[in-house]
């Protein structure tokens, strides 16, 4: 890694920091989620940036890959326990980091993630290996009363790649990646009241393109040339100008052209929280970007 794109992925985390923490402050009893989702995509573009992905906004037992839809009506509510993950990128180099807002009572679950992230970030090294992150994260949960969501993970990024290698887990597991100076990873732990695995729901609003095959279909022709700057980079259906794309999307999804990023959630009635940073791996720690 050299200067210019360090400089990029710092940069990066400046802005998603900041944004990060703007959004948070706009959810709220009845305000509207579409409203804090555009207004986050709109405050990466004023500040000259890209969206890495859109704004997931995940309420209560969804963990992630929740989004405003095209007609959303919802309105955060008394109660609610919201996922906000952003991310932001520079040229392709990206920041990924998410936080939770709790409009109830569950300031020991919400803390149970940070503290996860923080015993997370303390080993980041060369020479750890993930699976002692893993640990790390699944006994701060744990020891706070809660489950670590198993299948969900920490990821690497890379330039216009928002899940690189390696995985990094939030259970404990033998082993695993060994990091490396100048990689590039981002650290979720998820804290759950629930089963502590997330499923996937019947539904999806964050969709990426994973292939370029020939499109027969008009409108699948229209979303493709719609979404060629992502370069692969996630999209969401909101942001769609084709007129009732849906037959559209699940005909591209069946010619595996694009992949559809369902909710994933605990078990119903069950609260999960979340917190993010992303760091580069460096001599002899890392830098947290978006701290």
């Amino acid at each position: 890694m050299n200067d210019e794109v360090l400089d990029q992925y710092r940069e990066a985390g400046r802005l998603a920091k900041m944004i990060l923490t703007k959004g948070a402050h706009m959810i709220a009893p009845d305000t509207p989620l579409a409203e804090v989702a555009d207004s986050v995509c709109q405050m990466i573009e004023e500040e000259g940036a890209g969206i890495a992905f859109p704004p997931n906004i995940s309420l209560n037992e969804a963990a992630a890959h929740d989004t405003a839809g095209p007609k959303d009506e919802r309105i955060f509510v008394r109660g609610d326990l919201v996922k906000l993950d952003i991310g932001v990128h520079i040229n392709g180099y990206i920041a990924d980091t998410a936080l939770t807002v709790d409009l109830g009572d569950n300031a020991l679950l919400v803390g149970a993630s940070r503290a996860a992230l923080d015993a997370a970030i303390s080993l980041a090294r060369p020479g750890t290996r993930s699976g002692e992150i893993g640990s790390a994260v699944q006994e701060a949960i744990t020891e706070r009363g809660f489950r670590p969501v198993a299948n969900l993970t920490g990821h690497g990024l890379d330039c216009y790649s928002i899940h690189a290698s390696p995985s990094i887990p939030n259970i404990g597991s033998g082993g695993g990646t060994i990091l490396r100076e100048g990689m590039v990873i981002a650290i979720e732990p998820f804290a759950s009241t629930g089963y502590g695995r997330v499923t996937e729901a019947n539904r999806a609003e964050i969709f990426s393109q994973i292939a370029v095959k020939p499109v027969r279909l008009p409108a699948g022709r229209k979303i493709l040339e719609e979404i060629r700057e992502r370069r692969g980079l996630p999209f969401a259906r909101r942001w769609l100008t084709t007129d009732r794309p849906e037959i559209a999307l699940t005909a591209l999804i069946r010619q595996g052209i694009i992949r559809a990023y369902p909710v994933l959630q605990d078990i119903s009635g069950s609260l999960v929280s979340q917190a993010e940073h992303t760091l580069i791996i460096t001599e002899d720690g890392c830098i947290v970007t978006t701290r």
